[in-house]
């Protein structure tokens, strides 16, 4: 049995709502390392993405949810270019089939052109690229220690030099903020909520019609 406190005693919520994956505990588990940490919490945010398009069609999956034409699937093909391009250029690596990704030049004629998937790419196809990307990206963080030095060259010349540990963070805060807004997309597509597939963290047989009529009443007690 772990010794871990955050495991042998997993809060409230955690074990009303369900259980955590096997392989959430085990990083869990050796939570003292930074990077362990770091990528820990990279990889919750990356299944958080993929998730959010579990069981859509291709058509709800692209379709625009915003004024700025947001889309599930976009978000997703987004993430895979930011991860790639943050641990493979910035180290000096590149990915294996840099013909899958949206290269500088066709941002130049379409500054949107990683938010949308077109006509020939799929949804199974994207997530099967972004978790290639993963991989890719793990391996820059596996190879590499917290403060090996990379350079960032879209970044401003006064900022371009980074370190592994500043990358990883910037790239959760990234991909965090875009699991975010899934998770509003998903909800308002079909009422889908919860943080993790095996862990909702939200109550359970809890009455949203009334606690929305509850918060409407207090809005309204300001007009």
């Amino acid at each position: 049995m772990s010794t871990n406190p955050a495991i042998a005693n997993p809060p409230p919520e955690m074990r009303r709502h369900g259980r955590w994956p096997e392989a959430r505990l085990a990083a869990m588990a050796d939570m003292g390392d930074p990077k362990t940490a770091l990528h820990d919490y990279l990889q919750e945010t990356r299944d958080a993405l993929v998730w959010k398009l579990d069981g859509l069609s291709e058509r709800d999956a692209r379709w625009p949810r915003t004024p700025t034409g947001n889309n599930l699937l976009g978000m997703l093909k987004h993430c895979l270019n930011v991860e790639v391009g943050y641990f493979g250029v910035t180290f000096g690596r590149e990915f294996p089939t840099p013909e899958e990704l949206v290269s500088l030049d066709v941002y130049e004629v379409d500054p949107q052109a990683d938010w949308y998937a077109k006509q020939e790419e799929t949804k199974d196809g994207l997530i099967d690229l972004y978790r290639r990307v993963w991989a890719f990206a793990d391996e820059t963080i596996e190879r590499l220690p917290l403060d090996a030095p990379g350079r960032v060259p879209w970044w401003r010349p006064d900022r371009q030099d980074v370190t592994l540990q500043r990358i990883i963070v910037h790239v959760i805060c990234d991909l965090a903020r875009h699991a975010g807004q899934a998770d509003i997309m998903r909800e308002q597509h079909d009422n889908a909520v919860g943080v993790l597939a095996a862990n909702t963290n939200i109550p359970d047989d809890y009455d949203w019609s009334a606690y929305v009529v509850k918060l409407t009443d207090l809005a309204d007690r300001f007009g």
